[in-house]
């Protein structure tokens, strides 16, 4: 099957591709790595007027540090973020996150802004970022404006960015010490590279004593969006992460997801499935950290 016809457009900066998005009037599409569009264009599941092509825009390549965050512009490759030395040092779960994300060719493609934006519940960078509470920046004719990642993801495939606006970077904040920090990310696929049915990133945080000071938690396959949990994590502070604790925040997960039933999957399957992930990945990170972490 072939694509409907579009007309094609390819802006030299973020201002011309917002004022292209604005004049198609809803009926425009952002096309960044095409690893989700492409398919969904030739299965005529997409059928966009325009299509507005943003990878050789300047501003939105690259990776930034400040002192508290790392910022990814919208169109970074995969495996660029994949291999960043700030990424793996300063924040290892999007590292980990990213190393489930397709295979090599998807993420010499995709890139991290598309990713998110496209909005799959099992999207792996979506999970991490939920956990990590990243932020989101987004560009229109009216200007910038930030959206937590709390309040970016609305539905499948469904995001607040409105019709004319473009995602431009997003924000990966870094905790600070004291304190040693473990992260954690599991997951459940049919095969390494397939979509997830269940995923679970965690990132935490202990003190001297191995007490669990700090912890954030993102569930991805269990809900019409990535999930965060906070019950699960606020049973879990100020505990030592022993086997009654990961499965008591496994029961609270398993209670609070609302999962669908589909080809891959039934919802009792998913919820059981994302109460073990939270104790594998409490597991993984708490080792984590206590073996030195980030």
């Amino acid at each position: 099957m072939k694509a409907v016809d579009f007309d094609y457009a390819r802006p030299g900066s973020v201002g011309d591709a917002c004022r292209l998005l604005a004049e198609a009037a809803g009926d425009g599409k952002i096309i960044a790595g095409g690893q989700t569009l492409v398919p969904l264009l030739a299965m005529r599941l997409a059928r966009p007027a325009l299509l507005v092509d943003v990878n050789r825009i300047p501003e939105l390549q690259g990776i930034e540090e400040s002192s508290d965050a790392v910022i990814l512009r919208a169109c970074t490759r995969q495996a660029v973020a994949l291999a960043d030395r700030a990424v793996r040092q300063r924040v290892p779960l999007l590292a980990k996150a990213l190393g489930f994300v397709g295979h090599v060719q998807t993420r010499n493609r995709g890139t991290i802004g598309g990713s998110l934006a496209n909005a799959d519940p099992s999207a792996e960078i979506g999970v991490a970022a939920l956990a990590l509470g990243a932020e989101i920046e987004a560009r229109s004719a009216a200007g910038d404006r930030r959206i937590a990642i709390a309040d970016f993801f609305i539905g499948p495939m469904m995001t607040a960015l409105e019709a004319a606006e473009c995602l431009t970077s997003v924000r990966f904040p870094v905790w600070p010490g004291p304190g040693r920090i473990g992260t954690g990310f599991q997951e459940v696929s049919a095969r390494r590279s397939d979509f997830a049915v269940a995923a679970v990133a965690v990132q935490l945080q202990l003190d001297g004593d191995g007490v669990c000071r700090r912890i954030a938690l993102g569930i991805g396959g269990a809900g019409a969006r990535p999930l965060s949990v906070e019950a699960a994590a606020a049973r879990l502070r100020g505990s030592r992460l022993a086997a009654p604790d990961l499965a008591a925040a496994a029961r609270i997960v398993r209670d609070a997801v609302e999962p669908d039933s589909d080809l891959h999957a039934s919802a009792d399957y998913r919820r059981r499935l994302a109460g073990a992930l939270v104790e594998r990945a409490v597991a993984e990170a708490a080792a984590d950290a206590l073996a030195g972490g980030a």
